[in-house]
């Protein structure tokens, strides 16, 4: 696999991550439940660091090689 595959793979990922939040953060507002609130607003929080970690993992797989891309410093050594 290249890191161009892989970034798509992320960026894919990411997409998927970002509509299930969206889905739960439109229950969360219908939710008449505070437990059951609560407990998508949990999960809304466990979701977003998935989601941003993809989205960041995609955009450094995809400029990886390019000389002027200034990499995350989370992902490098």
């Amino acid at each position: 696999m290249t890191l161009s595959e892989m970034s798509q793979t992320y960026q894919d990922s990411a997409a998927v991550i970002h509509q299930r939040i969206v889905t739960l953060r439109q229950q969360e507002r219908t939710q008449e439940d505070p437990d059951q609130a609560f407990r998508l607003r949990q999960r809304i929080d466990e979701l977003t660091p998935l989601w941003r970690e993809a989205r960041e993992l995609a955009a450094l797989t995809a400029h990886y090689y390019d000389r002027s891309y200034h990499k995350h410093e989370r992902y490098t050594l």
